[in-house]
């Protein structure tokens, strides 16, 4: 019998033997580290995630062209759980929700209802596959397609066995026997076919995951330094906001309703109006070149693993930083979407206000259609100034103020244009984007260290299992 050569990597060129096939062609499937470490874990486990599972469901996601009819704002609707509400700590992060309606949750999506313990699993997406979290005490919920709902019955029984679904050496198992293309998927029954393997002490895990919130913590901290400091430096003072009732209820007379009836929008704009600092105030109008431009639809690009960076909303996160992960990149686009260095882009519904620099010089990205971009004209105003700006507490009073209530809050091209921004000279306005730099740098640096300390507990503990 044939045998590849000892100088040749095993990983690249293999020998599968007929009757070891398993009804897959992909060579990926039978590489030898992934195949081999698989042998190990079942080698190990004496159960698999059906034996754990009350039942198992996924969602669907409603038409958002029918938005009235299944979708709600925070205030009145459930929260819509999506693929990046997913963490690989087992926690949800509460960011970035939608919200559907009760009808819905309680009908057209009856079966993916989300309650406080159950387990949920990403099963189709790029990037990592299988990420676990557990829904927190007292949430309600729903879900889409793209994970799926596990009712244990038991919350420390969800716990475990998000821990060790996010454990590095099960995703890459999990991944193993997922299937397609641009877009890979693992079906029901190979989810409840996962290996696990009982009695693992997640001691080392839960602790990092401690030291990982503290060092957020401290992070958090100092964003939250970064607004005071701007505003500190702009001479802005922001108004105490009040909801109790008496500050609900407000008049407005007819001649100052400015075209919009919405009360929030009349009770806050007379204040935007009224805004003094120790600058000059401008409008976006008034620096930038061109009147807004929308991103690429989805349906304008093709889809095309390691090519063009397509950047939609839900890539940005809370902070204006560019998340790594579930990636999309496209082929065919037109060149007119290409990002230049130091674009601004503003999410128009959705996540409305978001803002993003683009900064990633070393790959070649184009925009979504619910981003909007502007050309600024830098002699006027410094482009991370803007960016920094758009991420103040000031700002989000404004989007906060100026967004058009719906399903989908949402700000067009020409109410963008009317953003008041304190302009400072140049020379200020730099020397605060690098204050504000240095202070990012530095939360940044907090973050990685709690990431680095999770990742680091996680391989002490593949070690005690593959040993």
């Amino acid at each position: 019998m044939y045998q590849v050569p000892h100088y040749i990597d095993n990983n690249k060129v293999f020998i599968v033997q007929r009757s070891e096939i398993e009804g897959r062609l992909e060579p990926e499937f039978y590489r030898p580290s992934i195949a081999d470490l698989e042998k190990i874990i079942r080698g190990k486990s004496s159960h698999k995630l059906r034996d754990y599972a009350l039942s198992v469901s996924g969602g669907a996601t409603p038409k958002k062209t029918e938005g009235d009819k299944y979708y709600a704002d925070k205030e009145t609707g459930v929260p819509f759980l999506r693929v990046q509400n997913l963490n690989t700590d087992g926690t949800l992060s509460f960011d970035d929700y939608l919200y559907i309606n009760k009808e819905t949750h309680k009908g057209m999506l009856a079966r993916s209802q989300v309650s406080e313990g159950d387990l949920l699993v990403k099963i189709t997406g790029v990037g990592r596959m299988a990420i676990a979290s557990v829904a927190p005490e007292g949430f309600i919920g729903n879900t889409n397609q793209h994970m799926v709902v596990v009712k244990t019955g038991n919350k420390e029984i969800s716990k475990y066995l998000a821990r060790y679904l996010n454990l590095d050496i099960i995703e890459k198992i999990a991944s193993r026997h997922s299937t397609g293309g641009t877009r890979p998927a693992l079906d029901y029954p190979s989810v409840k076919n996962l290996p696990i393997i009982e009695g693992i002490d997640f001691s080392p895990i839960d602790r990092a995951i401690e030291l990982k919130k503290q060092k957020e913590s401290e992070a958090k901290q100092l964003l939250d330094n970064v607004d005071a400091y701007i505003l500190n430096e702009l001479g802005i003072t922001l108004p105490e906001i009040k909801t109790d009732l008496k500050n609900r209820i407000f008049k407005v007379n007819r001649s100052d309703l400015e075209d919009r009836l919405d009360p929030k929008f009349n009770k806050n704009y007379s204040f935007i109006k009224s805004l003094k600092g120790i600058y000059t105030w401008v409008t976006l109008r008034d620096v930038t070149f061109n009147n807004g431009q929308y991103g690429a639809n989805e349906s304008a690009v093709e889809y095309k693993k390691g090519d063009i960076r397509y950047i939609r909303i839900t890539d940005i996160d809370e902070y204006g930083n560019l998340k790594q992960t579930d990636k999309k990149t496209a082929s065919n686009i037109e060149n007119d979407y290409l990002l230049k260095p130091n674009d601004i882009l503003f999410a128009k519904s959705g996540s409305v206000g978001r803002c993003y620099i683009h900064k990633f010089l070393e790959e070649q990205a184009i925009f979504a259609g619910y981003l909007i971009r502007y050309f600024l004209n830098e002699n006027i105003i410094d482009a991370d100034y803007l960016f920094y700006y758009c991420n103040s507490n000031i700002y989000k009073y404004w989007v906060d103020t100026i967004q058009r209530p719906a399903v989908q809050a949402n700000i067009n091209a020409q109410e963008y244009r009317s953003m008041p921004i304190p302009l400072p000279p140049i020379v200020k306005q730099k020397e605060i984007a690098n204050h504000i730099y240095a202070m990012r740098q530095q939360a940044k640096q907090l973050q990685e260290e709690g990431e680095s300390i999770l990742e680091n507990a996680k391989k002490e503990v593949e070690q005690m299992i593959l040993v």
